[in-house]
């Protein structure tokens, strides 16, 4: 359980107070299933309580659909009364939020049962349950997160983004051109206030670099020795790029496909294990005769297609792939090749890693890494074989076999024998509700192309 003994708890508090005596609030933050930030701001003078004795938030907040609104049929709602469970600070996530125009601190949170337990349903604790399981191995999962994500103005056009205007040349911007340096001169001023509000607040962020579509942008997280807290850090920094953007008057999206036509944006998760002594269990010269490393490998790939559920959580989340645009749309790995699933970096032997490259930017964190470490875990137990490498295009030599659509999604989530002994099965419950939910809805709603098609031609 993350809860601190008492003192400690008064003394991260007292530590802070006393280093930011400007401080007046202190938002309450924690992420739903849909990593959407949620939770309470209080005064200064109630920070101790917190982390005396947490704060009331419902069950039902890990049983809202991306709208806000309770999906009944996960049994968190009125079912139980609405009843609230406990939430209490995360160690060593109290920050300034460097935004605010009145001094406001955040403080991550997590829930827990009445009785002191993790509440099953934070998907923070979805993850802790896996990692559990490498604990218990004697191995120490190291984890990055790379976030794409378009700046956009914040005035649509016919409920359409578009690209901001620059604050350099007034115009807006057309350019394709991965890793411009001159388009990051477009955007400086909010860009580096984004790696230094970062900075400020503890969040390993080390470099942004330009994507492959107007006004999109990467921004690179350094790997922590800690899985949750690289996930921490992915919401946190999502937080920030969204706040420190406005304050520049412009807005961003993280959605996985917001322009036809265009890239989307991925949520790219690089993984490496440790053992007892510290040392990268894939490291060595030549990662294909590492056992270790290949039947890592061959888990998530064997697991991939139930985990898409949580990889592309959303009916928008599947635009967002095709060959064109480097999402592969297959379980597939190969070495230092861009068009596979799963892509193992050869730079340096000591480095060797996993680069997962199917999650969308929409994707919730703890989600996508509890899916992905349950295949590396899998493998590693079962010692799966992954098969060969994909050399050269991988699109044009693995047919696309991973689910293309949510409800497939969801239901080879709901089928997987694999993913249930990782994930509790009363928790993919509570997921595939929500998700199903938001997909009854979007399937009854009637969109602009079929009016153009359709109103006056049949």
């Amino acid at each position: 359980m993350s809860v601190l003994p008492r003192a400690v708890q008064l003394n991260e508090a007292n530590a802070f107070l006393k280093e930011h005596p400007e401080i007046l609030f202190i938002d309450l933050l924690i992420a739903d299933m849909n990593g959407v930030v949620r939770g309470k701001r209080i005064e200064r003078t109630s920070l101790h309580k917190v982390y005396e004795q947490g704060i009331n938030l419902p069950a039902s907040l890990f049983a809202l659909d991306i709208n806000g609104a309770t999906v009944e049929s996960t049994g968190l709602g009125l079912d139980i009364g609405d009843a609230d469970r406990n939430c209490f600070p995360i160690p060593n996530t109290l920050s300034k939020e460097p935004w605010q125009k009145r001094p406001t601190a955040q403080l991550l949170m997590t829930m827990h049962e009445r009785d002191g337990t993790p509440f099953f349903a934070d998907p923070r604790e979805v993850l802790r349950r896996v990692v559990e399981r490498f604990d218990a191995m004697g191995l120490t999962v190291c984890a990055a997160f790379e976030l794409e994500f378009y700046l956009i103005d914040q005035e649509n056009v016919n409920g359409r983004p578009q690209p901001p205007r620059s604050p350099i040349s007034g115009k807006r911007p057309h350019s394709t051109q991965v890793y411009l340096i001159d388009d990051l001169d477009e955007y400086v001023d909010c860009l580096q206030d984004i790696l230094e509000g970062a900075k400020e607040q503890g969040i390993p962020a080390d470099a942004i670099v330009k994507e492959s579509a107007p006004a999109q942008f990467e921004v690179n997280l350094h790997h922590v020795a800690d899985p949750i807290k690289a996930c921490d850090y992915a919401v946190l920094l999502k937080r920030l790029v969204k706040n420190i953007a406005y304050d520049h008057e412009m807005d961003t999206t993280f959605m996985a496909k917001p322009y036809p036509g265009q890239a989307g944006n991925g949520l790219h998760v690089h993984i490496s294990i440790l053992d007892r002594e510290g040392r990268n269990i894939f490291a060595g010269d030549d990662p294909q005769q590492n056992a270790d490393l290949r039947h890592a490998i061959g888990g998530v790939l064997e697991t991939m297609p139930a985990s898409m559920a949580f990889l592309c959580p959303n009916v928008n989340s599947y635009r967002r792939f095709g060959a064109q645009f480097y999402v592969p749309n297959a379980p597939s790995w190969g070495l230092d090749n861009r068009t596979v699933a799963l892509r193992v970096p050869t730079g340096s032997a000591d480095a060797i890693r996993i680069e997962h490259r199917v999650a969308g930017a929409d994707a919730n964190p703890y989600l996508v890494m509890a899916a992905l470490l349950a295949g590396v875990h899998h493998g590693l137990s079962h010692r799966v074989e992954p098969g060969e490498p994909i050399e050269g295009n991988s699109y044009e030599k693995v047919e696309p076999s991973l689910p293309n659509n949510l409800r497939d999604a969801l239901r080879k989530l709901d089928d997987s024998e694999i993913l249930a002994e990782y994930i509790s099965p009363d928790y993919i419950d509570i997921f595939v509700a929500c998700k199903e939910s938001e997909l009854e809805e979007f399937e009854h709603s009637i969109s602009d192309l079929e009016y153009n098609w359709y109103l006056h031609t049949v």
